[in-house]
């Protein structure tokens, strides 16, 4: 009987760390890692962070050291697309012509930055930044110094700014709503992030949209909806990023902000899985599908995505998690709070360190600690608890955190 073939579309964290961990479970066939990119699979995070701005080599972010692949008989394909899918014949057709049968079939093609549509938007120094490229042209103009506008008070957009001003740069800001991810986390952690980054010289230009990047060839100034006119050097857009899905939805598989995957992160067909920043996932504690763009998520659902495969039993349900760090401010965030009732500061704002909960009908549904450490595995035990809270209790920082949880059944 011939050696089973498992292929991973997407050479991205997720992917990477699936393929190790099929051959540390004893998979013994052919294992082939597809990636569009020219480096080896490596992680996002330094890539707003240390090595942006010159801090780190790039070989720090690559997922495994050199030669792992090769040790492992994995089949790297660097620079190399996949262009369609044959479920019906359990096929992978790339780039090149080449066709490649799969006994299980992983999709961990990521996400794309979106593009912004207004005039002058495809001007020279108008920037995206996602890959490890993206990010070797952005060091080049941050040594360069000068001024640059960032469309966009995300977290992509804010920890380039405040690399940006680390680096000396002038930085003007711009995003439509009125606070930094005032939608996710509401007014109150929104004004801690707006006053961080004025405190840091950034100015921000908030509630307002760009209506136009123009210049004679290369972007020279950035015209807002609220009237002003920012001259710039170079812009950087960071507006959200989305699925990678246009390979699933050819080969007839589910959609839906990502590609629709179970509990076991297994598609709708068979022998298909998905992982990372492509993958909805349905997850048994939230019982919805959660689309999650994060590295802890890449890192966890990869290997998960593996057992999978190797048919053992799987079931995702970690909480979601993420961490940023801006200027001298760490934060580390968990849960899921598409809605809440309050949030209840544990600590002072002013002060920078303090753990901010969501709360919603009394228990706990998120929460974010900022330059308090150590803390996040309680954060995550009172949201699985799911249990009602003493808000007192709760803000005051000389009660454990440990101390308001009961009798708990955690999650693998």
């Amino acid at each position: 009987m011939s050696k089973q073939t498992f292929i991973i579309v997407g050479a991205s964290l997720a992917g990477a760390k699936a393929a190790e961990e099929l051959r540390a479970r004893g998979f013994d066939g052919r294992v082939v890692l597809i990636g569009s990119e020219a480096e080896p699979p490596y992680e996002r995070p330094p890539l707003t962070k240390d090595y942006l701005r010159g801090e780190s080599e790039r070989t720090k972010g690559y997922v495994h050291e050199g030669g792992f692949y090769a040790q492992h008989e994995i089949e790297l394909l660097t620079e190399t697309t996949a262009t369609s899918i044959d479920l019906g014949v359990s096929r992978v057709t790339l780039g090149d012509g080449r066709e490649l049968g799969y006994d299980r079939l992983l999709l961990s093609t990521g996400a794309q930055p979106r593009r912004i549509p207004i005039p002058g938007a495809d001007l020279d120094g108008v920037y995206y930044l996602r890959t490890l490229a993206d990010c070797d042209v952005l060091r080049e103009r941050l040594d360069a110094g000068g001024r640059v506008v960032v469309v966009g008070a995300g977290w992509i957009g804010s920890e380039f700014a405040a690399s940006a001003r680390q680096r000396g740069l002038e930085v003007a800001v711009i995003d439509p709503q009125t606070l930094p991810n005032e939608l996710i986390f509401g007014a109150e952690l929104g004004a801690f992030y707006r006053d961080l980054h004025a405190q840091h010289g950034v100015e921000l230009l908030l509630g307002q949209s760009v209506e136009s990047f123009e210049g004679d060839g290369a972007v020279a100034r950035t015209r807002t909806s609220g009237g002003r006119v920012l001259d710039c050097d170079f812009a950087v857009v960071g507006i959200g990023a989305a699925p990678r899905v246009e390979l699933a939805r050819e080969a007839g598989l589910e959609v839906d902000n990502g590609i629709l995957v179970d509990e076991k992160l297994q598609a709708r067909a068979p022998n298909v899985f998905a992982a990372g920043d492509v993958a909805s996932a349905w997850h048994p504690f939230y019982e919805r599908q959660i689309h999650v763009e994060h590295w802890a998520n890449a890192l966890g659902q990869g290997p998960a995505a593996a057992r999978a495969m190797l048919g053992e039993p799987v079931r995702y349900e970690r909480i979601p998690y993420f961490f940023s760090d801006q200027y001298d401010v760490g934060m580390e965030y968990s849960g899921y709070a598409p809605e809440w009732d309050d949030v209840v500061f544990r600590g002072r704002r002013a002060g920078g360190e303090f753990i901010a909960f969501w709360l919603q009908a009394g228990r706990v549904v998120a929460g974010m600690n900022v330059n308090v450490w150590d803390v996040n595995e309680h954060v995550q035990a009172l949201i699985r608890s799911r249990q009602t809270v003493d808000v007192a209790a709760l803000s005051d920082p000389d009660t454990p955190l440990e101390s308001l949880l009961g009798e708990l059944t955690t999650g693998s």
